[in-house]
């Protein structure tokens, strides 16, 4: 038999077939539901339009859209102050990196609005997805989670949700203490949720000097992500040719590894020498845009030696989302 569909959503089949329920078949094939109809024309609608709904940018539009993807990609603990617009203009609400259990949303006991962006699955549409639950929980009752539901629908993203100028103010904490207000009662299933989620959490600092790049720790070893504004293939162009004339590097005893695609966005890595500082960093990164911006700007065709360096650094690119 074929594959079964991972779709959870419902049938509109007169005869109410869940999804899950049929097998994915040629497009052209019968619908194994017993419609009569062709499968791309019935059951395999569903994923046509999921297709069709995937969005590569998802927070583009958004102020400080690099800070966005880095809080859904590689930030384990931070949070950033949303400023609601619309029919919630005045509301406060937070934006989290990871909820406990995976909540997609959560209101605490102080009725602090939480919507998390580190969720599993989705429609294909993380502004969607993030908007869908933070509109649940802003009509939910304090001590409310939000739990995983069936993929949404059309409706609005966040940026229809929020004020699109406004720029998000990064918190990074050390751990998800953050999750519960000082007078929440701690459910042993929230407390080991935590525990292991805290344990788990990589030190990071974000930089002050410039947007969206952030020291790490992974296994005694110091790293700098940086998530960048520009298309992945043009940052990719560019670090190439920086790469091939030595100019890719944040100073002595750093070295650009590779780099991440997430969200339509490149997020370059650096490998910084041992027991390097967060702090030591300011002042060098903030040569790198203006050596980008040219790099950017330059249109020729890439010569051999970047060439040659285009292809090594393609091999250390990783698709994230």
């Amino acid at each position: 038999m074929g594959k079964k569909s991972t779709r959870r959503r419902a049938s509109t089949s007169p005869d109410q077939v869940a999804v899950t329920d049929i097998p994915v078949v040629g497009a052209r094939e019968q619908c194994p539901c017993g419609s009569g109809r062709r499968y791309k024309a019935c059951h395999g609608r569903p994923a046509a339009q999921e297709a069709e709904r995937f969005v590569h940018r998802p927070f583009e539009g958004l102020a400080s859209e690099c800070d966005w993807v880095a809080l859904r990609e590689i930030v384990p603990a931070a949070t950033a102050a949303l400023t609601l617009a619309g029919d919630h203009a005045g509301r406060t609400a937070t934006l989290a990196t990871v909820l406990p259990m995976a909540w997609p949303a959560l209101v605490r006991q102080d009725g602090a609005v939480f919507a998390g962006l580190q969720v599993n699955g989705g429609s294909g549409d993380a502004s969607r997805d993030v908007a869908h639950a933070l509109e649940l929980a802003l009509a939910a009752d304090p001590g409310t989670p939000v739990a995983p539901v069936a993929l949404p629908g059309p409706g609005p993203r966040m940026q229809d949700l929020l004020d699109t100028s406004a720029p998000l103010s990064v918190e990074v904490h050390p751990g998800f203490d953050f999750w519960l207000d000082d007078d929440e009662e701690r459910s042993p299933e929230v407390i080991a949720s935590m525990e292991r989620a805290n344990e788990a959490v990589v030190p990071t600092v974000r930089l002050s000097s410039v947007e969206a790049a952030y020291w790490c720790e992974i296994r005694g070893r110091n790293h700098l992500r940086w998530v960048l504004p520009h298309d992945e293939d043009a940052v990719l162009d560019a670090i190439s040719r920086l790469h091939a004339t030595g100019d890719d590097t944040l100073g002595d005893g750093t070295r650009y590894v590779g780099s991440f695609r997430a969200n339509g966005l490149a997020v370059p890595v650096w490998d910084l020498a041992d027991g390097t500082p967060a702090e030591s960093l300011e002042e060098p990164v903030q040569a790198l845009p203006g050596r980008l911006a040219d790099a950017l700007a330059d249109s020729s065709p890439l010569d051999a030696a970047a060439r040659r360096a285009r292809e090594g650094l393609r091999s250390r690119q990783l698709t994230l989302r």
